[in-house]
């Protein structure tokens, strides 16, 4: 396995040059951000979807941010919330410097103080990746505001593997809540979905009603 990942790795072309400046920003500063073939995943989907619409749950330094905003056409939107304003002053710093600050707005608000009231609709994408606690929340909150046939794409379905093992009495918080979101995820009557293995464990569901 380690060697096909290895092999993967190598063959894909590098990332844009400020992904790769905000990997080492954020290993530097401890700060959490998905996985690399994550965010190759994620410009996927906004390339074969022309993908103009997105929201975003979970800023930190906003490396998926530019990942999605490098893949969007011309005056494509996101939308990303995140209340904590230091990190994303330094995540507008990156999308100045790829020219992609006019199409991105970040909302330095509470996720579900801001969903229970957010204003737009028809979707092509909302990605989540904040806390996990309230996933089922976001997840509640974010479908309706999709298109049909727009996908939600939830980082962190495996946290490290923990959440595949047995259940334990010392399991953290986030733990026990993913194993409870992965399932109503699966099994959401809205949505077409799943889990792979990719990352730390990425879920893409497809809005069916």
């Amino acid at each position: 396995m380690e060697e096909t990942l290895h092999y993967l790795e190598a063959v894909h072309p590098n990332p844009h040059p400020l992904l790769l400046e905000l990997e080492q920003h954020g290993r530097k500063d401890g700060i959490p951000i998905v996985a690399r073939d994550t965010g190759r995943l994620l410009s996927t989907l906004v390339h074969a979807m022309q993908a103009n619409r997105i929201l975003e749950i979970g800023t930190a330094y906003g490396y998926s941010t530019l990942w999605m905003a490098l893949a969007q056409p011309p005056a494509g939107k996101i939308w990303t919330v995140d209340p904590d304003y230091d990190r994303t002053e330094v995540a507008m710093t990156y999308f100045k410097r790829a020219g992609e600050d006019d199409y991105i707005e970040i909302i330095n608000t509470p996720a579900l103080q801001l969903l229970e009231n957010f204003p737009q609709r028809n979707l092509d994408i909302v990605f989540i990746d904040a806390n996990k606690t309230e996933y089922a929340s976001y997840l509640d909150l974010a479908i309706p505001m999709l298109k049909l046939s727009g996908v939600v794409v939830i980082d962190n379905c495996l946290l490290d593997g923990r959440v595949a093992g047995p259940p334990r009495k010392d399991d953290s918080d986030d733990v026990r809540a993913m194993r409870a979101f992965n399932e109503y995820f699966l099994r959401h009557p809205n949505l077409d979905a799943t889990i792979l293995p990719l990352g730390d464990g990425t879920g893409i569901g497809a809005r069916i009603k």
